[in-house]
This record gives C-alpha cells, structure tokens and sequence, in this order.
C-alpha cells in the first residue's frame, strides 16, 4: 500500500509540476525530472516525434548526463528507422484496439530465471538503436512510455537507471504509461497557454507583434536604461495611402498593402539585433529596440523608408524616431518616449518627408512633445500609456 500511495504522489506532483509551468521548457524539464524521481531512474528525456523530417528530437535531458547530452539539446536527433517502436508500436499495435503502453529495454540479458525483467510492447524488429545509445553511455536499462496527444503518437517519455541496479519491471512499464498519460495532459495545457499567449501579444492580419507586447516589451526596456543606461530607440511609423487604397479598391486590397508593409517591417528590423517589429493598430507600427546605437536606428529608419516607398499601391511612410542616444532629455517613462517618437512621425507626415524624422535633432519635435495635446490631434497625438 506504501508504494501505491508513493507513485499517486508521485503522480500529484508530476501534474502540480507542469501545470506551474510558465513556458514549453519548464513544462518539458517538469515533466523529465517528475518521471525520473517517480521511476527511481538517474536519467529521463522527453523526446518528440517530427513526422515530416521522419526523426526523435530531444526537448530535454535530465539527470545524470552522458559527455555529449545537454539538458536543453539545440540539435539531438534520432532517426526514426532506428527507433521503431514509435511508428511500428503504435501505428500497428495501439491503432488494432490495443494500449499505448510502455517498454523496457536492457543493455545485457537480465539473469537467467529473473522474473523481474520484461519486454513489453516492443515490435518484432526489436529497437537496437535503443540498446546501442544505452551501451554507449553507461546505462543499465531504460523504459520508454508513449506520449499520444490529441489522439496521435506525440513522442516519448524516457527514464533509465545505471548498471547494476535492478531492471525495470511490468508494473514499472505500467506506471510509466500512467506518467505519459499525465505528461501528455500537461503538455497540451501548455500548448494551450502558448497559443493564448500569441493571440494576446500577436496582431492577425500581418503576424507582428501587437500594442499591449510593445507596451510589455518598452517597460522593460525603460527600466533597463534606469539601470544600465542601455539605449533605447522608438521608431513610429504611419503608412500612407492606405484610407485611399481602402476607399478606391477595397479592404481586401488594403489588407494586403498592411500584410506588404509589415513584412518590410520585419525585415529592416532584423537589421537590428532583438528588435520588436510591431502594428499598433490601423496604419501604424513601430519598431522597438535596446542597445543599438542611434545613429544605427536611423539608418535602419531610413532603410525603412526608401523600402516602403517602392511598395506598389503605397505612397511611402511616415517615420519618427525618438532615441535614449541622442539629447532629448530625461527619459523616466515610456510614455515620455512614445511622445517624442509620435511627435516625430507627427511632424514627418505633415512635411511629407521622405526620411525619418529624428527627435533630438529637429527642435520642433521636442516642444511639439511637450506642447499641451490640442483636440484636432487626439487621434494619435499623443498617446497617454507609452
């Protein structure tokens, strides 16, 4: 009764472990260390199944690791073909009416009468490639559980113990399915929260980031630069032409230009490092980023620019940049960024320029920043939440 009432902990804990986690990593590694400690194994990983590239890729590696095993692996893959039983096993097996169950897999034969060692559920053709890895590094035995999500083979639970201790058991295989079946559960709750995650902080129409991960992501960066003085720039931009373009050829056609525009976004903000490619909203976007230079900002805003004005249909960009590298005083807030940024691309739209507008370096900006908001401008101008 003593071990009974252990593995339903164990089982308990497990779950509380990844329902705790915030992000794919943390469920992965809650979900290794739980299985390991529950089946008194030294190593357990957490693989998954890439039915397109027809391969095992390692998520995670807990416990007691080999020279090459890394506990968050960049590239640790496996052939399918030279593990079998995640296509064979359940494909055959489990889809004809059986279970999902576990196996077991030694590196040598168990003694001769030993009752406790078993083969359960492994295809025909055995799983070598399962008994070589364990050779090769030390390892006594292992079980390894399917993990099935959304009624299909996700991929794989794994824990082994070292040579000399005893081999797993049926009623081991047994538990081990019983943690795959709760690993799964957690899996598909992250899953869940990522999706929910990316809706919140996505915009639909162009895939870039939203206002409310701008507002997350300047927060933090304006408490970055209180700290550290790390620079931070604002680019603002308003496309132009696009009420004309909805006006005269429909939105379809003007969902397009935004989707067009974004992508040009996108690729002069990779131009710098961490940068967040950002649509607030209508036809204005911006692009955030810590640590590059101003004057590599501006270049960048310039890129952008030239860009979004070879855009068919388009009539260019409007474009303010604020930065913490050039003289526009105390920055204490991001609201007081987004101000000047605004201001910036306030006075760019008015003078139908065709370069960014830089606060800082055109006096205008900063008193059009700090002049009382006017009512006409309200509309933009300028934004109370940074």
């Amino acid at each position: 009764m003593g071990g009974e009432d252990a593995r339903l902990r164990a089982v308990v804990s497990l779950a509380q472990a990844m329902a705790a986690a915030h992000t794919p990593r943390e469920s992965w590694r809650a979900a290794a260390l739980g299985a390991r400690d529950a089946l008194g194994g030294n190593f357990a990983a957490l693989s998954v199944w890439e039915r397109e590239l027809g391969r095992l890729r390692v998520l995670v590696n807990e416990g007691e690791r080999a020279d090459g095993e890394e506990e968050f692996p960049e590239d640790e893959t496996y052939p399918v073909h030279q593990f079998p039983e995640i296509t064979e096993f359940l494909h055959e097996r489990w889809a004809g009416g059986g279970e999902p169950n576990a196996w077991v897999e030694t590196a040598v034969a168990p003694p001769e009468g030993d009752a406790g060692y078993c083969h359960v559920g492994v295809p025909p053709s055995g799983s070598w490639g399962r008994v070589t890895a364990l050779r090769r590094r030390g390892r006594g035995c292992c079980v390894v559980a399917p993990i099935v999500l959304h009624g299909r083979a996700w991929g794989e639970l794994y824990v082994a113990r070292p040579v000399g201790v005893p081999v797993f058991d049926a009623a081991d295989a047994d538990f081990a399915t019983v943690l795959a079946s709760v690993t799964a559960a957690g899996i598909s709750q992250t899953e869940r929260l990522e999706e929910v995650r990316r809706l919140a902080f996505t915009d639909p129409l162009t895939g870039l980031a939203n206002r409310r991960a701008v507002d997350m992501r300047l927060d933090e960066a304006i408490e970055r630069h209180r700290v550290d003085g790390s620079v931070v720039s604002l680019v603002v931009c308003d496309l132009n032409g696009l009420k004309r373009v909805n006006d005269t050829l429909g939105h379809a056609v003007g969902d397009r230009l935004l989707e067009r525009f974004g992508s040009v976004l996108s690729l002069c903000g990779a131009m710098l490092p961490g940068a967040l490619a950002a649509r607030l909203g209508g036809d204005e976007f911006c692009l955030l980023a810590l640590g590059p230079s101003a004057d590599e900002v501006v270049a960048v805003g310039e890129q952008l620019c030239l860009r979004a004005g070879e855009l068919e249909l388009g009539e260019g960009v409007a474009c303010g940049v604020a930065s913490t590298g050039d003289p526009i005083g105390e920055v204490r807030s991001a609201r007081r960024l987004f101000r000047l940024a605004d201001a910036a691309q306030y006075r760019a739209k008015a003078a139908r320029s065709a370069k960014p507008v830089v606060a800082g370096r055109d006096g205008a900006v900063l008193r059009l920043a700090d002049a009382p908001p006017s009512p006409p401008h309200d509309r933009r101008r300028f934004r109370g939440r940074g």
